[in-house]
């Protein structure tokens, strides 16, 4: 007789849990491969399901980057609104909030984050997008330093600006090139001047 017992059933995923677990993979893939390396069939393989699964989810290659930044950018807006409520009602620390939460998000998700968002640019669907989002974001800064603005406001054209230099000090310390303490100080620099300047 044999004293191996029968492998015990495989669980089901809820349709949220197998998301989940799908985005999670498919952060570990582009971490470990590349955003090329990111297909449906790749990640069907390193998930350990079959390719209807992911299909059902994504659909497209498309909607998977999609899905994957909008995954990054409810983690960066929940560290934001968190981040906002803790601090105190000055121009300081607002600025701070913005500067260093926008720069730990991206080092939290890794190098990944830069080649997810290169790969947003390579459609006008996805552009269209990821447009949508920074404008939510853009937003939420607009709310929070506009009381602190000489004129009441701050102009879109300077939050444009910051939203580009958030991004490219972000990239600059996941890749080594900044400490993460540089690329905030110098994001709170500019916020700060940008501000002042309205």
């Amino acid at each position: 007789m044999s004293s191996h017992e029968p492998p015990a059933p495989r669980r089901r995923l809820s349709r949220e849990d197998r998301l989940r677990q799908l985005l999670d993979v498919a952060w570990q893939l582009v971490r470990d491969e590349g955003t090329d390396a990111l297909t449906l069939g790749r990640l069907a393989e390193l998930a350990g399901v079959t390719k209807p699964v992911v299909y059902d989810h994504f659909v497209t290659r498309a909607g998977l980057l999609a899905a994957l930044y909008a995954d990054f950018d409810g983690r960066q807006n929940q560290v934001f609104a968190e981040a906002i409520e803790a601090s105190h009602a000055t121009l300081a620390d607002r600025a701070w909030v913005i500067a260093a939460s926008y720069v730990d998000c991206v080092l939290l998700q890794g190098r990944e984050i830069p080649g997810v968002i290169a790969a947003l640019s390579s459609s006008p669907e996805l552009e269209t997008l990821k447009r949508q989002y920074e404008a939510i974001f853009l937003d939420k800064c607009s709310a929070a330093l506009s009381p602190f603005a000489p004129g009441g406001s701050v102009s879109r054209a300077g939050l444009r600006a910051m939203l580009g230099a958030a991004e490219a000090l972000s990239q600059a310390a996941a890749s080594g090139e900044l400490s993460r303490e540089e690329a905030q100080q110098e994001l709170l620099g500019m916020i700060l001047g940008m501000v002042g300047r309205q």
